[in-house]
């Protein structure tokens, strides 16, 4: 049995999340948390909200609530969703958490110890028209690299590139809109990476079985130009960890805070300490998934993120791990996602624009959404959700190939041989063909679920629940049935053990749907499909099932058209 640390990226406390987040680190976290405990391994799937920074303060600022009421509120509302979504997290923290707090303070003392921490005087950019320092992510201006005109001062969501607030052209105030600028002297902390560099490019050439895409960001930020920059650490805001060590201010950082960036990470550690304090577990048992010296060697790490988190997760974090000189858990792999665009835009939750999380559970149950976006994730490029696919999708994946198959075999066996499984005949060659066949299908989709390639092993699952369409077709129990009644039962017997396979190789997709083809065949306690042959005979005659209700309605011309206008403009 492996052990299995899992990690999303952390969303932001600022809302509900849209659809494009969901897909590009949390869903497919799950997917691979699911399949993972299927196979039988020990898996802890840790998430958080990542509640500091200027995100909650304007958002807390725009609900007219105070920011440590509205990130309780707004955590317990992604908590929720998430549960909507059938998201499996073992734990779901805050990273404002006190477990947070202690591991960020204690970190940052270990970096300074190690001389990685510097304090240095830089020229800040203050609002004349809000009286204060603004930190990066309350300037917004158009990039100097792309021109993208709703650039942040920390970095550019349409181009990736890392940020510095003077670098912006033609900056304004995220608070008041105000251009009336100026920069002014302040201190801050700096994380000196530039003196990881090496160690950084050295572990990044071991990872060669990382997706280009992760390694390709990670390698421009390392050598492009003047090559990994130091980065600060803190900033002046009301709302973080302070700046301490051992309970005391550093020197001249009274009244700063921990920039969010530096404490977001950190915040998978602590959501495993969040987790046995709410397990009641000593700290042994979270330090197992994260110390070296305390049994986490034999752990493998993978953390799920989108493009524009790389640079933090492939550069800082692990240099702040390394720097801190403490036998911390790396990561082993890192699976990093493209953007999934918006009906021929961009998803964007500052301009409400796209299918958010919590108006997608109003139209339809989960696992419409998780079907549609794990097939269609944006892994090797960019990709578009638009509803004419949506649909299109849902009715034929869903409805006529798996839904078909499980509600035309239990109820030709409910008025043909009653509501249990048939006896009498043999399997022939045409079972023997679909089970090798079947091993064939079954060992390829667990080789892409194994090396996440998520479209790939999305594909490979359709095609498993084909072969059993055209099975029954080939076969055609119905007409047998009329000659030969036995070897009419054989083929419903064969068909009928099919859905609790179906079921247990499909719940990492579609958990609802493979909980109710279980539930209906009385197979709870089906496991993986390691030996076909055997998975195909789970099922003895006699044994008892019912017909379940429809697993997936297909969606109507109607419904399409009304969620396409519903959802054309921003969301209110």
């Amino acid at each position: 049995m492996a052990r299995h640390l899992i990690t999303s990226a952390i969303p932001y406390i600022n809302g509900v999340k849209h659809l494009g987040n969901l897909v590009g680190s949390q869903l497919p976290a799950d997917l691979f948390a699911r399949y993972q405990r299927g196979r039988g391994h020990e898996v802890l799937f840790l998430c958080a909200t990542d509640e500091h920074g200027t995100p909650a303060e304007l958002a807390a600022t725009k609900a007219g609530k105070p920011v440590a009421d509205y990130c309780a509120e707004m955590h317990d509302v992604q908590e929720a969703l998430s549960r909507g979504f059938r998201l499996s997290f073992d734990h779901f923290g805050r990273s404002s958490s006190p477990q947070n707090h202690k591991l960020t303070q204690h970190l940052a003392a270990r970096l300074h110890e190690a001389g990685l921490i510097e304090v240095v005087t830089e020229q800040q950019v203050y609002s004349i028209a809000d009286g204060r320092f603004l930190p990066d992510r309350y300037i917004e201006g158009t990039c100097p690299n792309c021109g993208y005109d709703k650039a942040r001062g920390d970095q550019c969501e349409n181009c990736t590139k890392q940020l510095d607030p003077t670098d912006l052209i033609d900056p304004r105030s995220a608070i008041s809109g105000s251009t009336d600028l100026e920069t002014r002297e302040t201190k801050h902390l700096f994380l000196r990476q530039s003196r990881m560099r090496d160690t950084l490019n050295e572990w990044i050439d071991a990872k060669t079985d990382w997706p280009v895409l992760t390694t390709s960001i990670a390698r421009k930020w390392l050598n492009d130009g003047d090559g990994l920059q130091d980065r600060g650490i803190t900033r002046d805001l009301d709302w973080g960890i302070p700046v301490q060590f051992d309970g005391a201010q550093w020197s001249g950082m009274e009244g700063k805070v921990f920039y969010v960036w530096f404490d977001a990470p950190i915040e998978y550690i602590a959501c495993a300490a969040e987790w046995a304090d709410a397990q009641g577990l000593d700290e042994s048992q979270w330090q197992r998934w994260w110390r070296t010296d305390n049994g986490a060697d034999d752990v493998r790490y993978t953390q799920f993120m989108g493009k524009d988190n790389v640079p933090f997760h492939t550069l800082s974090f692990p240099a702040t791990l390394m720097g801190s000189g403490e036998p911390w858990k790396l990561v082993d792999y890192i699976k990093s996602f493209n953007y999934l665009n918006y009906d021929g835009g961009q998803f964007s939750t500052s301009q409400g624009r796209g299918v958010f999380m919590d108006d997608a559970l109003d139209i339809l149950p989960a696992d419409y959404w998780r079907w549609w976006l794990l097939s269609h994730a944006p892994e090797s490029s960019d990709s578009e959700f638009t509803w004419e696919n949506f649909q299109v999708s849902v009715n034929k994946d869903l409805a006529d190939v798996l839904g078909n198959f499980v509600s035309r075999v239990t109820k030709f066996c409910r008025s043909k041989f009653g509501e249990e499984v048939p006896q009498g005949g043999e399997y022939g060659p045409r079972e023997e063909a679909l089970i090798s066949d079947l091993t064939a299908k079954i060992a390829a989709y667990q080789a892409h679920m194994d090396a996440i390639e998520v479209r790939k092993a999305a594909a490979a699952l359709r095609a498993i629940w084909v072969a059993g369409n055209e099975y029954l077709q080939e076969a055609a129990p119905w007409a047998a049935f009329k000659e030969d009644p036995a070897r009419a039962a054989a083929q419903i017997r064969l068909a009928l053990n099919l859905i609790p396979v179906y079921a247990v190789l499909s719940a990492p997709f579609i958990p609802d749907a493979s909980a109710a083809m279980l539930a209906a065949m009385n197979a709870q306690g089906a496991g993986w499909p390691d030996d076909v042959t055997a998975a195909l005979s789970a099922l003895p005659a006699g044994h008892g099932f019912t017909v379940p209700d429809v697993l997936f309605a297909k969606i109507t011309d109607e419904q399409r058209e009304d969620w396409q206008a519903r959802f054309s403009g921003g969301r209110g």
